[in-house]
Parts: structure tokens; sequence; C-alpha cells
């Protein structure tokens, strides 16, 4: 938002935010309320719309960029990236190729992760699951606290594990405080490896591996290319990819022996 905010200062247009908190009904009813609206266009997180905001969507008489994770079929402009495609054939993401690399973890696992509707936490799990053990979802949003309780009922039942992924950084952090009740040792137990980088993760102790994605940067080219489309310049490339980049740390840095 700060990333749209500062490209769209001092122009004639105005911005009006909606929160579907994960909530496929929320967002086909904002979809359908700033629709009626006749906006000039509209910037749509993810692509796991309902049937119905999709249709409303295709269907829409203005300019759309959606952002976040990339897709092979955007409904007009895009920009973000492809969590997976890179990573032979989408089955390695990059924070497992950092567990798992030289062999220093052979045991890796996924707490329970938070189930929202939205395509990206979704599909986050996908590239690992033919090289990790079998994850759950669930309910709850994604908090600190949650990351505590799910480390604690993943290593009640998968007590050999040696390393986590985590869908997002403060289940990451929460696993962190798992291990430091428990005694264990990070990363020489157990590695952990968040995803978004937020600042908690390089201020923690042990710092905590994430994956790095340019969320600001999103902002300010997803709002350009609005901008770019409504004044009548279509961009050479509809669908934009900005990457991510693994941020290694202290929590999965095991020594050998």
């Amino acid at each position: 938002m700060r990333g749209i905010y500062e490209r769209s200062e001092g122009l004639k247009w105005q911005i009006q935010l909606g929160n579907s908190r994960y909530s496929p009904l929320e967002e086909e009813r904002l979809v359908r309320t700033f629709l009626s609206q006749k906006p000039a266009g509209l910037i749509v997180s993810g692509l796991d719309q309902s049937e119905t905001t999709a249709a409303l969507l295709t269907a829409a008489d203005c300019r759309i960029v959606q952002i976040m994770e990339c897709g092979p079929s955007p409904y007009d402009l895009m920009i973000g990236f492809f969590p997976f495609r890179r990573f032979r054939g989408g089955h390695t993401p990059p924070a497992g190729s950092r567990l798992s690399q030289a062999g220093l973890y052979r045991r890796p696992a996924r707490p329970a992760q938070p189930a929202p509707p939205a395509g990206l936490s979704r599909r986050r799990p996908a590239g690992r699951r033919s090289r990790s053990r079998p994850h759950r979802h669930h309910p709850r949003p994604s908090t600190v606290t949650l990351g505590c309780e799910l480390l604690a009922d993943l290593l009640s039942r998968a007590p050999d594990t040696d390393s986590i992924l985590c869908n997002n950084d403060d289940l990451a952090l929460g696993a962190m405080f798992e291990c430091r009740r428990r005694g264990l040792n990070i990363p020489q137990d157990i590695g952990i490896c968040g995803f978004n980088d937020l600042e908690m993760m390089a201020a923690a102790s042990p710092s905590i591996t994430s994956v790095r994605t340019y969320r600001l940067e999103m902002g300010r080219q997803s709002m350009q290319m609005m901008l770019d489309a409504l004044a009548g310049s279509e961009p050479d490339r509809p669908v934009i990819d900005l990457g991510f980049e693994v941020i290694a740390r202290e929590s999965t840095r095991r020594s050998v022996g």
C-alpha cells in the first residue's frame, strides 16, 4: 500500500482500500461495490478468486492489475513473482533447497499452515509437498502464538524433525520461541525458515532465514502499470516477475560433525 500511495501522490486519482480478510465472500462483495462505482482501475491481490469474483473481474469495464503471485492467465496486467517455477519443475522451492543443501537437514517438515483462500498462502507449500512431510491446514490466522502451538503439535507427531519451513515469518518466530522452551538448539537440533523476510527475522536471536519478496516494489510498479494503462500506454510485458531471494541467516547455518 505504501508503494501504491508513493506512486499516486500528487495525482488526480483517489485510492480506496478494501480488505477481504481472506474471505471469498467479502472479496466478492468488495469487488461488486467497487465496480458499481465505475472505477478507472482495480489492483487485486492474489490469483485464487472465487468463480463469481473471477467472472466479475473478467467482465469489468476497467483496467486491472493483479499483485503478489504471478500466474499464466491474468485478467489484464500482473506483477509479483512465480514462487516455484524455476526450481526443478516446481517441486523444490528455494527454502527447501536451503534447508537440504549439502545434506545438512534430512527430515524437513512443515507445521500445519493457516489456510486462507488467498492464492499465495495456499500455493507456498505446494512446491514442497513432494520432498517433505505432509502438512495440514489450520483454521486460525497466522500469529506468533500459533507458531508456538503448531511446532509443539508437529514435534509430538514427528519428534525426529530436524528442519521446518513456515508459511509466514510470524509462525517461524513462534517456532523459534517453542524451540527455546524445549531446550532445542537452533540450527543444530532444528533449522527454521520463514517467508516474507519481515524486519523481525534479522532482529531475532538467532536470526532467522526467510524468503524475501519485493512487496514495496510490487506496490510501486503496480500503480505505475495502472497509470500507464490509463494514459493509453500498454506495457511491453503484461506479466512482470520481480522474483524473490532466500536470505540465509543463523537459523539454518548447521555445522557438520
